[in-house]
């Protein structure tokens, strides 16, 4: 008898299902657990490693799959069980660089990172925030999965010196720092060593980092407005008035449309 499998929903973080830093909603949350109760899988992707994902999802929802590092890591059941990382060389001139134009950072092993940034940058407010993991120095990562610069003597110049490695440079709409990866990771890419194929799930995101995946959903749904994702958006929910209780009812109502959808 030929498996019966579901459509796929597939969750961006900051700024799709949660906002300010604070956990997901309840009124999300339960939305969440209706798609679930129907037989479509949840899949969390965000740029956040896993360690800083688990405190913004209800401990309830831990054993659903996530992507993290922008497809760097994924875990099941709140543990790491892939990731990709840069290689050695890809370390050093990166560091090179670093160095020569004075930069700080904020880099992610799988569990563990390094930090050197300003005491009150934006980006600690949503760092490690259950003190799941430590705060080392660079040659004490076994791997490094991701890669935040944030600060810089001329960021535009170090985007354009990093765009020549083989790795993968994205600059956040909202906040003045490059994000990098590994060369072919994205979270796409992550999705699809999880055996998932194209139009096969619903996208929601809100930034550059979820082009990837808008590209080869069936269905998607931008929050808020990005220039370069909006040309991938399928639907928009504007964030204005109660937007946390109209994504809500936009995910239960594409439950409704999709659930008996198989692929």
């Amino acid at each position: 008898m030929k498996e019966v499998r579901y459509l796929k929903f597939v969750f961006d973080l900051d700024g799709t299902v949660c906002f300010r830093g604070q956990p997901i909603c309840e009124k999300i949350l339960q939305s969440l657990s209706e798609l679930q109760s129907v037989g479509i899988e949840v899949i969390f992707a965000s740029a956040r490693p896993i360690r800083d994902m688990l405190p913004v999802i209800d401990e309830a929802f831990h054993h659903y799959t996530m992507i993290g590092g922008n497809g760097s890591l994924i875990a099941k059941d709140g543990k790491v069980i892939k990731s990709h990382s840069f290689s050695i060389n890809e370390i050093n001139e990166i560091n090179n660089l670093i160095d020569q134009y004075n930069s700080t950072y904020l880099i992610d092993g799988e569990w563990d990172y390094a930090y050197t940034g300003p005491d009150n940058h934006s980006i600690l407010k949503n760092l490690d925030p259950a003190n799941l993991a430590n705060n080392v120095s660079l040659e004490f990562l076994n791997s490094v999965v991701k890669v935040l610069i944030l600060t810089s003597d001329n960021m535009d110049e170090l985007a354009g010196k990093l765009l020549k490695l083989d790795v993968y440079v994205n600059k956040h709409s909202n906040e003045d720092v490059l994000d990098i990866s590994p060369g072919g990771i994205n979270k796409w890419s992550a999705l699809k060593s999880l055996g998932i194929k194209e139009n096969t799930y619903i996208a929601f995101g809100n930034d550059a980092n979820d082009i990837t995946m808008f590209e080869n959903a069936l269905h998607t749904i931008m929050i808020g407005y990005h220039d370069q994702l909006a040309l991938l958006a399928k639907e928009n929910i504007s964030l204005d008035g109660d937007y946390e209780q109209k994504i809500a009812t936009r995910i239960s109502k594409l439950s409704e449309k999709y659930r008996l959808l198989q692929i």
